[in-house]
C-alpha cells in the first residue's frame, strides 16, 4: 500500500519519512504551498504589542515558524517568563512542538491533552476558555487563503474560536503569518496523482484546502476508486464530497494515523 502525503512540502517530507519508518510506502505530494506574506507590517505590529494579549493562538506549525521568523529585533521576548505574561495556545501536539523548537518553555504553552479525541479549535477552547475574561484580547495567528479562494472551509474552526472569545467578553484579532497557494505541479506529479486515483493508494489529507486544490488541479478525474484518510471530520466530509470511494478518519498523531492507514488500505472501494 502506498500513502500519498499531501501536507506542505516540509511537513510532507517529514511525515513521509516517519511513515516509512513504520514500513509504509509513503510519497510526498504537497497540495499546498506556503510562503511569507508580502507585507509583514501587521506581523511587526503584533510583535510590538504582544504583551497586550492574554494569549496567542497558533493554528499550525507553519503559523509558528513564520510568526517567529518575522520577529523584529527590539520586539518583546516571547520566550522569557519575566518579559510578558502572554501565553501561547496550540491547537495540537505538532503546533506545540513547533513552539518548543521556537524556544518557548513548556509551561508557557497551552494545548489539548494527548488523549483528546480531536485536536482542533474546539478542543483548545476547552483548555483556555478560563483565561478569557471581559476585555481580554486574543491574537490568532493564521495563514492567508489563495487569491480568489474563499478559504475552502479552512478557517471555520478559527472563526468558531473567535466567536467564543467574543461571547466570553473578549476580542479576537487575526494576523496573517504566511500565505497559502496551490503548487505548480510537474508531469511526474500529474502521473503519480492519476495513478493513485485507481491503484489502491491512500491519500492522507490534513486540510480541506488540500482536497480543494486536488479537485481544482484534476477537475475531470474520478475518485470513486480512490481511498483517503482524513485527520478531522470536516476534512473527511470534504473528501467524500470530492467523490472518494473510501474515506477514513484518524486523530492526527503518528501512531493513530499508521493504524488507520492500515485499516483504510484493507477496505475495498
Amino acid at each position: 500500500m502506498r500513502v500519498i502525503v499531501t501536507r506542505p512540502e516540509r511537513d510532507a517530507q517529514r511525515w513521509a519519512l516517519d511513515l516509512s519508518a513504520f514500513g509504509l510506502d509513503a510519497v510526498a505530494l504537497p497540495l499546498i504551498q506556503v510562503g511569507p506574506v508580502a507585507d509583514p507590517a501587521d506581523l511587526v505590529q503584533a510583535w510590538q504589542h504582544l504583551a497586550d494579549y492574554v494569549g496567542v493562538m497558533f493554528v499550525s506549525g507553519n503559523a509558528v515558524a513564520h510568526f517567529f521568523a518575522s520577529k523584529p529585533l527590539l520586539a518583546p521576548e516571547f520566550m522569557l517568563m519575566s518579559a510578558i505574561q502572554t501565553r501561547a495556545w496550540a491547537t495540537g501536539p505538532g503546533t506545540a512542538r513547533a513552539l518548543l523548537r521556537a524556544g518557548l518553555a513548556p509551561e508557557r504553552i497551552d494545548v489539548p491533552a494527548p488523549d483528546t479525541a480531536q485536536f482542533d479549535s474546539e478542543a483548545l477552547w476547552q483548555v483556555v476558555a478560563v483565561q478569557v475574561r471581559a476585555g481580554a484580547r486574543v491574537l490568532i495567528v493564521r495563514g492567508g487563503d489563495p487569491p480568489g479562494r474563499g478559504g475552502a472551509g479552512q478557517g471555520s474552526g478559527r472563526e468558531w474560536f473567535a466567536n467564543r472569545v467574543a461571547q466570553a467578553g473578549g476580542r479576537a484579532e487575526f494576523v496573517l503569518a504566511y500565505q497559502r497557494c496551490t503548487p505548480q505541479f510537474s508531469t511526474h506529479q500529474d502521473q503519480l496523482a492519476r495513478q493513485a486515483a485507481t491503484d489502491g493508494s491512500v491519500w492522507l489529507f490534513s486540510s480541506t484546502e488540500a482536497v480543494a486544490n486536488l479537485r481544482a488541479w484534476l477537475p475531470g478525474q474520478s475518485w470513486v476508486q480512490a481511498r483517503a484518510l482524513a485527520t478531522h471530520p470536516r476534512i473527511a466530509e470534504a473528501a467524500k464530497k470530492a467523490g472518494f470511494g473510501v474515506v477514513g478518519e484518524s486523530r492526527p498523531t503518528l501512531p493513530d494515523v499508521v493504524a488507520s492507514l492500515n485499516l483504510v488500505g484493507q477496505t475495498a472501494s
